[in-house]
């Protein structure tokens, strides 16, 4: 409970700090939002009544306090550009961000963790070596060449099988769940290889450090067979540094994501994230990029108390 209770409030304190420094980087960024929604032969006094209708006209401190106050009520605020709801326009972006990645990790989980405990329980040469050249081209694919690639070959009008959607996701949303899902087949795909190549690579190696190592050949001298000694002995050895792997990958595709989003004209977070920097829209860029900050930091603490679970001896010989 202790550790449990510390890696929460170390937790609480990184959102606090990463608050303050989006919104401190984005008071930064050159240009006014204000100058911009007036027009470029407005004159000053328009400038100034539009600053003072968005809060701009107050202190920082005092804007900073109002919006982490929000926050906590669950008000992120209006946007600039339409006056719309902050929370629901990220909502509406959160659907279909979030499924994406859910779903480019199960890829990913599903080629990843099969193709690497394959290539160290196989004894073919010729098999290794497949298995490693997947491993380094599925790892050297740029996601965006991985998508177009994609596209040509699956996709509707433009591929060669003619499968799936190439682009945009239905007006309708998840309440047309068939064809929404159709709709990030192709992008989770195309993040999911990319990333299950990094996890078929740190499963091979695991595999192969702890099969060395001498717990796979205790387990076949107790009547296991090689292929049962690695999955259920080698593999539960091997589970916790997987984890972290898993853990980090599954945070890193965010960035991964925003790529694949444009590429497949997506209305996510990602693709709402470059058209608000764009309009300048200061507030509903710093709540965007406090939810991806924060949804880091929550698979970080995940990992951490995972991490405690699988082997409760992580830690107990420190003071973290």
């Amino acid at each position: 409970m202790k550790y449990v209770l510390r890696r929460i409030a170390m937790f609480l304190v990184a959102l606090l700090a990463i608050s303050l420094i989006v919104f401190l980087m984005l008071r930064v960024l050159p240009g006014d939002i204000a100058a911009v929604m007036a027009g470029t032969n407005s004159p000053p006094e328009r400038v100034a009544q539009l600053r003072a209708q968005m809060g701009l006209d107050k202190p920082l401190p005092q804007q900073y306090f109002e919006w982490v106050g929000g926050l906590l009520h669950g008000d992120f605020g209006m946007t600039m550009l339409t006056g719309q709801p902050v929370a629901s326009v990220v909502a509406s972006r959160a659907a279909i961000t979030f499924p994406l990645i859910v779903l480019g990790m199960l890829v990913a989980l599903l080629f990843g963790i099969p193709l690497g405990y394959l290539a160290v329980r196989t004894t073919n040469r010729a098999a290794k070596a497949l298995f490693q050249t997947i491993a380094i081209i599925g790892g050297a694919i740029p996601a965006l060449w991985g998508g177009l690639l994609l596209i040509l070959l699956f996709a509707r009008g433009l591929g060669v099988f003619e499968v799936f959607p190439a682009q945009g996701f239905p007006s309708r949303g998840w309440t047309d769940p068939s064809r929404a899902l159709l709709s990030l087949v192709l992008p989770a795909l195309t993040v999911g290889m990319i990333v299950g190549a990094t996890i078929m690579r740190y499963t091979r190696f695991s595999l192969q450090t702890i099969a060395s190592s001498g717990y796979v050949e205790m387990a076949m001298a107790c009547g296991m067979t090689r292929r049962q000694a690695l999955w259920h002995v080698g593999m539960r050895l091997a589970m916790p540094q997987l984890v972290s792997v898993i853990g980090l990958t599954f945070a890193e595709m965010v960035t991964g994501v925003m790529v694949i989003e444009n590429l497949f004209a997506l209305p996510g977070i990602g693709t709402g994230l470059v058209s608000d920097l764009g309009h300048r829209d200061l507030i509903a860029v710093q709540s965007e990029l406090f939810m991806l900050a924060a949804f880091f930091l929550v698979i970080g603490l995940l990992v951490d108390l995972t991490h405690r679970a699988l082997d409760p001896r992580l830690g107990e010989g420190s003071n973290e």
